[in-house]
């Protein structure tokens, strides 16, 4: 019967010891719900039993292929190798352990969820309170602004319904979509629905990464980017003008510039005007831009058209959804699975409800430290009886409410999942 690994009810667990994981994989994963979530059915199916899983051990090991019958050989082996994290990866033709007996070629990936991954890294370039590893409540925004427009195309635009939004443990988060349509998706289809939503492309050194007009600069934009546009409107002012305040500086407000039309005029007394008083704030910058360009609306209709259009491209610059669109386009790309433990943050990689996404905050997510010690706690408290320990231990810490929102997830999927199989049998009878 597993009891605290020490006396002491507030030890500073380390997430990067073998013993810490041991105890975390033992005690607290929740193995049921992950293989009804990856299942898709109560019994085992190709889905689980041909499923590809990534292991990182001590040492920076990677073991690659692995593949389990059910649920309990999952957990023995999860338990045994005691990984630092672990990946998750498609449904195969064959088990992929068995691939050294099979024919070349022959291990070809067939199902996976459509996933997206969204990391703060992409954002370093327009946010201003954090760098590096670094992440806060208050560049979280971004992530949430995100969440908000890619949940919203995903659901609305593509008509999907099972979005599994996961926090990756440190500086992003990720999107796992369960629908059988979303299944079956092959790597063509996937980078076409990418392709689609991607909008902010270039690196560091190209100034203007929106091009949603293609080579006609009058051209209009899909009316699904129409939606997110007039939603990020909001999410500019907010994030952008006051909370970042990204153009207060002159490296910001050169940035700004540099994505306009260069127009001497305009361009120049706007920075002569900025360059006389640096201490304006984004938002009174913005609202210089905003009358410049008013006021060309009666003197130079088509220049005035040029900067509203070139306005709406700065507004997705910095507020649209920066997607890493190689993770999403092919079947065969592993992505860290769902509560895992992020071996430098020791935080659990937990469900995000994407209606709470605003009030997300990174900081105050369970650590596995917490959670082992809260275990510590609850066991100091009440004793260690069997009648208590029918229960799942993660019940008795505050991993519990990301658990059952998990459940209630998984629940939806399974219903959906039973009912596609009732109709292909039904329509097989038919036939």
């Amino acid at each position: 019967m597993p009891v605290p690994i020490r006396d002491d009810p507030m030890t500073d667990y380390d997430p990067s010891s073998p013993q810490v994981m041991n105890a975390f994989y033992r005690r607290l994963f929740p193995y049921r719900p992950f293989f009804l979530w990856l299942n898709q059915d109560q019994v085992p199916t190709k889905l689980f039993t041909h499923r590809e899983f990534a292991f990182t051990l001590a040492g920076d090991v990677y073991i690659r292929y692995n593949s389990f019958h059910n649920s309990d050989d999952f957990k023995k082996e999860l338990i045994r190798l005691n990984p630092s994290r672990f990946e998750i990866g498609p449904q195969y033709s064959a088990r992929p352990r068995d691939r050294k007996t099979l024919a070349a070629g022959a291990l070809q990936p067939q199902r996976r969820e459509l996933v997206f991954d969204i990391d703060m890294t992409d954002y370093d370039e327009i946010r201003t309170c954090c760098t590096d590893k670094k992440i806060c409540k208050r560049c979280w925004g971004y992530i949430a602004a995100a969440v908000k427009v890619l949940d919203h195309a995903l659901r609305e635009t593509f008509a999907f319904k099972h979005l599994l939004w996961v926090y990756s443990g440190r500086r992003g988060i990720h999107c796992w979509i369960s629908d059988q349509s979303a299944l079956d998706l092959n790597d063509d289809q996937r980078k076409s629905l990418v392709t689609f939503l991607e909008v902010i492309k270039g690196g560091k050194e190209q100034a203007k990464k929106v091009n949603i007009r293609g080579s006609k600069d009058d051209a209009e934009y899909h009316p699904a980017l129409g939606d997110a546009l007039e939603n990020l409107k909001m999410e500019f002012v907010k994030l952008v003008l006051h909370d970042q305040d990204c153009f207060g500086t002159e490296k910001g407000w050169e940035a700004l510039l540099a994505i306009l039309p260069q127009d001497r005029d305009v361009i120049g007394g706007l920075r002569r005007e900025w360059q006389s008083d640096p201490t304006r704030s984004s938002v009174d910058k913005w609202g210089d831009l905003v009358q410049a360009v008013g006021g060309l609306k009666k003197t130079n209709h088509l220049l005035f058209k040029k900067y509203e259009r070139a306005m709406q491209d700065v507004i997705l610059q910095y507020t649209y959804p920066r997607i890493d669109a190689e993770v999403s386009k092919h079947r065969n790309h592993l992505l860290k699975a769902p509560f895992c433990v992020h071996p430098g943050t020791g935080r659990v990689c937990i469900p995000v409800n994407p209606d709470q996404v605003d009030d997300f905050d990174p900081d105050t997510v369970p650590t596995v430290g917490e959670l082992l010690n809260q275990l510590d706690k609850a066991a100091a408290e009440n004793g260690d009886t069997p009648s208590q320990r029918r229960v799942e231990e993660y019940e008795q810490t505050s991993l519990k409410p990301y658990v059952e929102m998990f459940e209630k997830h998984v629940a939806a999927v399974l219903r959906d999942s039973r009912g596609a199989k009732r109709a292909t049998k039904q329509e097989s009878m038919d036939f």
